[in-house]
């Protein structure tokens, strides 16, 4: 059975309150790490209910997922998406998405174009970037964050605003220390290379975002913390 409204409240305060906590520590304002709350194998009321507490926006894993629940809720709310995407479904997620999250091949960027561009609209992306260098994990190679960064700027119908990363997997929390301040350290380099903010930085879940905060997330992607264990995805 799906948590109340009442709970996910509760959880959502409790998250803030552990988000303001995490900048305090690092010297940070509180105002500058956004809350995606990740709605993925969660009921459509995971989007009313994020939408009703006032979060911006909620992300989801799989594109037709997300277009589907999309299409299921009246609320006013951005729409990200934070999966690994094929190529084969950008027009699908130029559709139905705010931003893409998971951009980490030239192809995909181009393709993303192409789809932005017979929609009239352009599409706000981050570059995923396998930080951790996890092969179970999606996202650029470090080394080919460069040339990622020069064919997505290169696209008239995206526009770049940052960089994404998961940690791997690891009870050794410096593991995700690690991660995060390598993606930081990259995004500086890049900007300073290019000539670009690149302001974003989406890094951080459940149970390893205040390192990432410390490290210098801009947006927390958070899903067990506010609505508890997933649902066996189908």
């Amino acid at each position: 059975m799906f948590i109340t409204y009442d709970e996910f409240s509760r959880r959502a305060d409790q998250v803030r309150a552990e988000i303001a906590t995490a900048c305090r520590a690092a010297g940070r304002d509180p105002a500058e790490v956004g809350l995606l709350a990740v709605t993925k194998t969660h009921p459509a009321a995971a989007v009313e209910y994020a939408a009703r507490y006032g979060l911006p926006t909620v992300g989801e894993n799989r594109v037709q997922e997300g277009a589907e629940k999309r299409g299921q809720v009246s609320a006013v709310i951005r729409w990200e998406l934070i999966g690994h995407l094929q190529s084969n479904k950008a027009k699908l997620a130029a559709t139905h998405f705010d931003r893409v999250q998971s951009v980490d091949s030239e192809k995909l960027a181009r393709m993303l174009d192409r789809a932005a561009g017979e929609l009239g609209r352009k599409l706000a992306v981050l570059l995923q970037i396998n930080a951790g260098r996890d092969p179970a994990k999606f996202g650029a190679e470090i080394e080919a964050a460069p040339g990622l960064l020069d064919a997505a700027l290169g696209q008239k119908n995206l526009v770049v605003e940052g960089l994404m990363t998961i940690a791997p997997l690891s009870d050794d929390p410096s593991v995700a220390v690690r991660t995060f301040s390598t993606l930081r350290e990259l995004r500086d380099r890049l900007a300073a290379q290019a000539g670009v903010s690149l302001r974003e930085l989406s890094m951080g879940m459940s149970g390893d975002f205040a390192a990432a905060i410390a490290a210098g997330s801009t947006l927390v992607r958070v899903g067990t913390a506010l609505y508890g264990s997933r649902a066996a995805p189908t």
